[in-house]
């Protein structure tokens, strides 16, 4: 045999091997980095449907509790955290904020202590992101790790997805189960395809250069820029120390790093706001930049001369929520006395020029300032603020017919005034109201809110159209007060009699709206047909006088139209309690429902009608 080129082809075997396996690393670096790429995807998902979710949830209870109870900045504090950790986001609770003040709703002083306590709540979502990084024999702690409890709330959730009914609370809580096993796939997911690459030299050597406090800073802080959540930031940070390959001197740096990015989200909120509203922003910023600048400062100068050894050390997951934790802590306790120093700090940077619009936006209701598009993510938060501007709107109108009813008996130029000033705040409040919620329409609404909307948007055109008529009725008193015409003394005894009528059934449709109380509902249509029958009878009164020539044909024309603007106003107070019980029906044929009320077939509108007629009787 001849062995003359023998090392010749053995040397092209080496290499053709070598060239085989630096591919197949490649593949393996490819597919790794795709999957990484999935499973960070899922994270992120998972994260965004488990937070939206939650919001859903709560019903816009944790928004109105802190509109509500931030007087004491210890109590703010302690509310941020709270709402924080339940809705696994800091950044939301910050947006929040910003809208408040924005609106006015809430002052910069109580707006501190919530920011401070957002960023405290905020660290819950890392120590649930520890659970990944569990590991051991003991049986219960293996039932603590995510990939055995994970897929069993993966089936409840699609059980409850499938089997609960649009926008009930059993399929909020099957979004939520989902959207919280989808977030921990997802970390398993990164953590094992990032596994591979601790051996890898150019991703350790990568993750090396984050040591530098400065360029981990910034790394943190483009990242949670970026994906506008520190809390998803973090886990990503945590899945990459599972590979073993992330120190705690790079680990510190990124954490610090994300603190600082995750103030983007309120700033960039806070474009086009109020002033104060940029300020809450800033405040963000600021408590964030100077607690970073105070930790790392510390930190780093007790370590040049102590020199930490664990620094050198990998970081573990829980070991980023502990430093993660003790930071955000940290910062609270330091920064808290000085809230107020934070707050003349962001007025400095954003300062009053006392323009034109600030003027103008503070004569406006207080109902309308707090209709901030920024509530729009909070469905449910904003829908109540959409009731409370309409309730206001019911108080207006009540006014304003009560107003003009005086004008027909006891006429003032002053009370006239009153009534114009009160219609022209129901059209605005009916124009502002409307358009915010035909944008709140078009969220995820769950099934109570979806009832209220619909009511809302019944009842708004109504309460205005009161208002109209109000104006009607006050002009028509202005009319007789210029041609110094009379009505007759029965005349006037009748529309006194009516005017009774009328003040009730406004008082029950405004109570029984703001109460949401359809028992009460159901006592306006009897006495609507009441009032019906007393306009019947006045008219048909009123031309026994004409014939007889005791009113003149002018002041009759005259009660005429005062008669059809007060018979109005009962049609619209039936309209709003019908919308109040059939949409509470889940039905929505007001028309249908009115119809059988008048037809008598229903037992209680026939009794309590008759009762009706007994008490509202003319002189």
């Amino acid at each position: 045999m001849d062995f003359t080129n023998r090392p010749s082809k053995v040397l092209h075997i080496h290499l053709m091997m070598k060239k085989n396996v630096e591919h197949e690393v490649i593949f393996v670096d490819i597919f790794g980095i795709l999957t990484m790429i999935g499973g960070l995807a899922l994270f992120l998902f998972g994260m965004s449907t488990m937070g939206e979710s939650l919001v859903m949830l709560s019903g816009g209870k944790l928004e109105r509790i802190l509109q509500k109870l931030t007087q004491k900045r210890i109590m703010a504090l302690l509310l941020g955290a709270f709402v924080t950790a339940v809705i696994q986001s800091s950044s939301a609770t910050t947006v929040m904020v910003v809208g408040f003040v924005n609106s006015g709703i809430m002052k910069l002083t109580q707006a501190v202590g919530i920011i401070m306590g957002a960023n405290v709540g905020t660290t819950i979502t890392s120590w649930i992101l520890s659970l990944t990084g569990i590991s051991g024999d003991n049986l219960f702690i293996n039932l603590l790790k995510p990939s055995s409890f994970s897929p069993v709330l993966a089936a409840i959730g699609i059980i409850f997805m499938m089997t609960g009914k649009e926008g009930s609370r059993k399929k909020i809580v099957g979004n939520i189960l989902l959207g919280f096993a989808v977030l921990m796939y997802g970390m398993e997911t990164m953590s094992n395809a990032v596994s591979p690459l601790k051996d890898d030299p150019a991703f350790t050597s990568m993750l090396t250069a984050f040591s530098n406090p400065v360029l981990g800073m910034v790394a943190g802080a483009i990242l949670t820029a970026v994906i506008q959540s520190s809390s998803a930031s973090v886990g990503i940070l945590q899945a990459l120390c599972m590979s073993g390959a992330v120190t705690y001197g790079a680990a510190i740096p990124i954490i610090m790093g994300q603190n600082i990015g995750t103030c983007v989200t309120a700033l960039i909120s806070s474009l086009g706001a109020s002033k104060n509203a940029k300020r809450a922003a800033f405040i963000h910023l600021y408590f964030n930049l100077i607690g970073t600048i105070l930790f790392m400062a510390l930190f780093y100068v007790v370590n040049h001369f102590v020199q930490f050894p664990f620094l050198t050390e990998s970081a573990a997951a829980a070991g980023v929520a502990v430093v993660h934790s003790l930071f955000n802590i940290g910062c609270a306790v330091v920064l808290f006395p000085f809230g107020d120093q934070l707050v003349k700090l962001a007025t400095f940077t954003v300062r009053n020029h006392k323009d034109t619009e600030e003027k103008a936006e503070k004569v406006r209701p207080a109902e309308l300032s707090a209709l901030d598009e920024r509530f729009l993510d909070t469905p449910s938060f904003a829908i109540q603020l959409c009731k409370s501007a309409v309730i206001k709107l019911s108080e207006y109108t009540q006014q304003a017919i009560l107003l003009a009813m005086e004008t027909v008996t006891e006429y003032k130029a002053e009370k006239v005034g009153e009534v114009e000033r009160l219609e022209q705040l129901a059209d605005d409040f009916e124009d502002s109201v409307g358009t915010y919620l035909v944008k709140l329409a078009g969220r995820d609404l769950g099934k109570e809110d979806s009832h209220l909307l619909s009511t809302l948007l019944h009842s708004i055109s109504d309460f205005e159209r009161i208002s109209d008529h109000a104006i009607n009725i006050a002009e028509e008193a202005q009319k007789a007060y210029e041609q110094n015409l009379e009505f007759s003394p029965e005349g006037t005894a009748e529309l006194e009699s009516l005017g009774t009528a009328l003040r009730d059934i406004m008082h029950i449709t405004q109570r029984a709206f703001a109460e949401g109380d359809t028992k009460a509902a159901t006592n306006v249509e009897p006495l609507e047909e009441v009032i019906d029958d007393l306009v019947m009878e006045m008219k048909q009164r009123h031309i026994i006088r004409l014939r007889k020539g005791e009113c003149s044909m002018e002041a009759g024309l005259l009660l005429e139209d005062i008669l059809t603007n007060y018979e109005r106003v009962s049609d619209h107070c039936s309209n709003i309690a019908a919308a109040l019980i059939e949409i509470q029906a889940d039905e929505l044929d007001m028309h249908q429902y009115i119809d059988v009320k008048i037809k008598g077939s229903d037992a209680h509108f026939r009794e309590e009608y008759l009762r009706l007629k007994r008490i509202y009787i003319l002189p």
